[in-house]
């Protein structure tokens, strides 16, 4: 009977035991060590908007590809079935099928002709010789492929400013909960030296009171640290393609950069966005020079080849016709003379535009060298502060045993050291972001 019941006993174990051991397993396998580089490599391999811009990309080599038809001939094949009774369609089906004969030319059957049938196979074919609108229209449209590809490098390069800023503020939120563990071990120490003392009647309530808001405060900060995580990891899945769900631990951590910077450098005219905004500009400049080519002849072939039989499966009669025509437009109601002007116009505001962007990136520029070197400044400041800080917080406890100061300078004081710490891993993340926008800002193509 004890075996049954020991057995029993085992059992039930194994039955608890085994659902809580899958859901710790399952909780590790949702943890996973990322790095910035791998990070940023996910992104370039699985980033939407990067596909988004190749799709672009690819759309624009096959419009590209569509312009091919101003060198390759254009081939049409018809099977056309007739039937009439108008005397003049009648007799032209008659002569198209070779089949006039003395009793056609009879008055009577010439003005009142019976329902006469025709079929029709025909391949017709246009060959394009000159057209030198359509020329620069294709040259055109081979740089609108060029400024899709810097298009294409321009979000590859925004997405990987975009995923070190995602990974900085993971970096930033575990930090944060480091700094705020450490704040509610000290104020969980201070609150049970506080309620040892107020049980032997050394304090008032109201001192032990202040001790456990402040606990209770810590705890709080501390939960919105840890949901800072998981939404920095929500995010850096969301830029890598991966599915949400995945908390990241940081498994290296970007270097600050401090040394002295060169504040004067200047935005470069052959950065990826500048460069598809001046292709654009190209691409209007040639359109321009299409539309006023389109004033010029236009010279094309033309060809086609037929069967025209009375019954429907025949090929009775057969006949070609061939020919080249010079065509052209000499006055379509100044339509092409005001389609310039707009063109002229568009590539105007293209090349303001561009100057604009370059102005604004270079004031954004200066911005950004003024924001490092505060940031810079500030953790130098920082640093000095909560060394002093610590050592404040250290004699402040020793006399605080002692019974010297009360509750709440002690609260105040490991409230301004955990103040500091995490003012200087803000002041931190500020300069690490700021590097890379200055990156992200300064980047040059070779294209």
């Amino acid at each position: 009977m004890n075996k049954i019941k020991q057995l029993i006993k085992w059992a039930l174990m194994l039955y608890i035991g085994i659902p809580g051991f899958l859901a710790i397993a399952q909780a590790q396998d949702i943890h996973q060590k990322l790095s910035l580089n791998e990070a940023i490599l996910a992104a370039l391999a699985n980033n939407k908007a990067i596909r988004v811009a190749g799709l672009d990309e690819r759309i624009a080599e096959s419009n590209f590809n569509q312009t091919q038809a101003i060198f390759l001939p254009q081939v049409d094949l018809s099977y056309t079935a007739m039937s009439t009774n108008n005397p003049l369609s009648a007799f032209g089906f008659k002569l198209q099928q070779r089949s006039i004969t003395q009793n056609d030319f009879n008055p009577a059957f010439l003005n009142h002709p019976s329902a006469t049938p025709d079929y029709m196979a025909q391949v017709e074919v246009k060959q394009p010789l000159l057209n030198i609108d359509m020329l620069y229209m294709r040259k055109g449209a081979e740089k609108q492929t060029e400024i899709y590809r810097y298009k294409t490098q321009r979000t590859q390069e925004y997405t990987t400013f975009e995923i070190t800023k995602a990974f900085l503020q993971l970096q930033l939120a575990y930090q944060a909960e480091k700094v705020l563990t450490e704040a509610r071990q000290t104020a969980k120490s201070v609150y049970t030296f506080t309620e040892n003392h107020f049980k032997q009647g050394l304090i008032q309530k109201s001192d032990l009171l202040n001790a456990q808001v402040h606990v209770t405060s810590v705890e709080s900060n501390l939960a919105k640290a840890r949901s800072s995580i998981l939404n920095a990891s929500d995010y850096l899945s969301l830029l890598m393609g991966q599915p949400t769900g995945k908390i990241y631990s940081i498994a290296d951590e970007p270097q600050t950069n401090l040394s002295v910077i060169d504040s004067t450098q200047k935005i470069f005219a052959n950065r990826s966005d500048f460069m598809a905004m001046q292709k654009a500009i190209d691409a209007s400049g040639l359109m321009i020079k299409s539309s006023q080519m389109s004033y010029l002849p236009k010279l094309n072939a033309f060809g086609n080849y037929q069967y025209n039989d009375s019954r429907l499966t025949g090929f009775g009669a057969k006949a070609y016709l061939v020919g080249i025509q010079l065509s052209w437009n000499v006055f379509n109601g100044n339509k092409t003379k005001h389609v310039i002007a707009a063109q002229k116009l568009e590539r105007d505001k293209l090349t303001m535009q561009l100057a604009q962007q370059k102005d604004q990136s270079q004031l954004e520029l200066d911005k950004a060298y003024r924001d490092l070197s505060d940031a810079q400044f500030e953790m130098g400041q920082d640093q000095a502060a909560i060394e002093q800080a610590a050592e404040a917080l250290r004699i402040l406890q020793n006399r605080y045993q002692q019974g010297l100061v009360n509750t709440t300078d002690i609260l105040t004081s490991d409230t301004q050291l955990s103040q500091l710490k995490f003012s200087l891993a803000q002041a931190r993340f500020t300069a690490d972001v700021t590097n890379a926008y200055i990156t992200l800002l300064t980047t040059t193509t070779t294209k």
